[in-house]
């Protein structure tokens, strides 16, 4: 009757970063991100939607991304959408299928890549040491490992 609940994410797991909004950092979420305003880092997301206003200066690594508006750095994602109105300066490697519409701008190589399956967990996007506690609190860097990829937080 509602749809399937485990494809559409619900209102509650979607953050928005508004156009008055700038954030220079490594973003992650275990939900969905629209990006509206302007993001200088990676982004590390279940769901990642550039909109028109939007831009992202930085990597994106996602099951699900959709470009409409700037986005200059490497895309990494299972399903991967570059809208007419998207502008993608950077690397895109998809597992599954990418979309181009009509009037997109890629300026990068595009490789597809046999794994389909996301290379993001829950472990991945919130790292805690061992005592429980986030690893933030000692004043140093967090270094979060998963297989192929590393990141500094």
């Amino acid at each position: 009757m509602f749809g399937d609940k485990k494809k559409k994410l619900k209102d509650s797991e979607r953050s928005l970063i508004s156009e008055t909004v700038s954030i220079e950092g490594t973003i992650n979420s275990s939900g969905a991100i629209d990006v509206a305003g302007l993001v200088k880092g990676p982004v590390y997301s279940k769901e990642i939607i550039v909109r028109e206003t939007g831009s992202i200066t930085g990597s994106i690594e996602a099951d699900h991304v959709e470009i409409h508006g700037h986005m200059d750095g490497k895309i990494s994602g299972a399903d991967i959408v570059v809208g007419a109105t998207g502008t993608v300066k950077g690397d895109i490697e998809f597992g599954n299928n990418l979309k181009t519409e009509n009037g997109a701008d890629i300026d990068g190589y595009i490789k597809k890549t046999n794994t389909a399956k996301s290379k993001l967990s829950a472990d991945f996007l919130f790292s805690t040491s061992k005592d429980g506690k986030k690893s933030k609190d000692n004043d140093q860097p967090e270094t979060v490992v998963n297989k192929d990829s590393e990141v500094t937080a």
